[in-house]
């Protein structure tokens, strides 16, 4: 005869996926994106959202947000600042802008890389929907593709997630599980399903946009044949040919002949690349660069100069 017991009905009942460590996690992830993301209004007219790019000041949202602003929103930060914004980049059939804040200690998120999504992962949008300031909704990655540029005709790509977004979310992150920017909100689709642009396009157009930072160096690929602990590996990285003696790269003691191995933690083996990584945010108005010189690793912080 079966014994019903308390034991066994506790051992049989639904387990909860919020466990402590994962509210926590949920909390801290909330926590610190607050930091990176703004609220971007224009005289008259609604708010929407933006995302802290780098320190020295640049913010990257929707280029809807900023239509009919004269290219001059007022940025809100959580800390109760308000900064005026100029626009100084746009690209309306992907539906991105950059603004430029005259200030140099900002909180920015870290951008991750959204050619590593999948379908069925965890993702949440920080935003202010309807007015309501740094609403965290959650949800996953329902679909991803390319399709007509969202304000155009031509190719994109596409994130495609069941995030709960509103008017106010537009221009805002959407991150990963590690808090990272895999995508910016821009648009809600049939009523129920979130379309935001990947991270990676974002990166692609900024790194053409003219507003990524500039380190004076010309460079051309190179690849190395190193040791590892399981033997002998290929190394690729961007050997330095020309170097601006003026330019920032220079004054920090970068020479010629060596060879870049990753700017702004990403790695970076050819022209495009480097593009590329200067256009992510940068830490404490300085770019990280770790180069390979005379078979030694070095790191070198380079100050943030920007050429529009």
């Amino acid at each position: 005869m079966a014994v019903d017991t308390k034991e066994s009905k506790i051992e049989n009942a639904p387990r909860s996926i919020a466990t402590p460590d994962l509210s926590d996690a949920l909390a801290r992830l909330a926590a610190r994106a607050r930091l990176g993301v703004v609220e971007v209004r224009g005289r008259g007219r609604g708010a929407g959202s933006g995302i802290v790019w780098s320190s020295d000041g640049r913010i990257v949202t929707n280029h809807h947000v900023v239509v009919g602003t004269g290219g001059r929103p007022n940025v809100y930060f959580d800390d109760g600042r308000t900064l005026p914004g100029q626009m100084v980049a746009e690209n309306p059939a992907l539906d991105l802008a950059v603004l430029q804040l005259e200030v140099t200690d900002l909180q920015a998120i870290p951008v991750g890389d959204s050619t590593r999504l999948r379908v069925g992962d965890l993702v949440f949008a920080v935003g202010h929907p309807w007015g309501h300031r740094y609403v965290l909704t959650a949800g996953i990655v329902s679909g991803l593709g390319r399709t007509a540029a969202l304000r155009g005709g031509r190719q994109s790509d596409y994130i495609r997630s069941d995030v709960p977004l509103a008017p106010g979310n537009s221009g805002g992150p959407l991150l990963n599980a590690a808090g990272e920017v895999v995508g910016i909100n821009s648009m809600i689709f049939g009523g129920d399903l979130s379309v935001a642009v990947p991270s990676h396009v974002a990166l692609d157009w900024l790194a053409t946009a003219g507003t990524q930072a500039y380190l004076g160096v010309g460079v051309r690929p190179v690849r190395f044949n190193v040791r590892t602990p399981v033997g002998q590996g290929a190394l690729q990285g961007a050997l330095v040919v020309t170097l601006d003696p003026s330019g920032p790269a220079s004054q920090a003691g970068i020479r010629l002949g060596d060879a870049l191995l990753a700017v702004s933690g990403q790695p970076v083996g050819d022209t495009k690349s480097l593009k590329r990584a200067l256009s992510l945010g940068t830490a404490n108005g300085t770019i990280e660069v770790t180069l390979l010189r005379e078979g030694q690793e070095v790191q070198v912080d380079v100050p943030v100069v920007r050429r529009d």
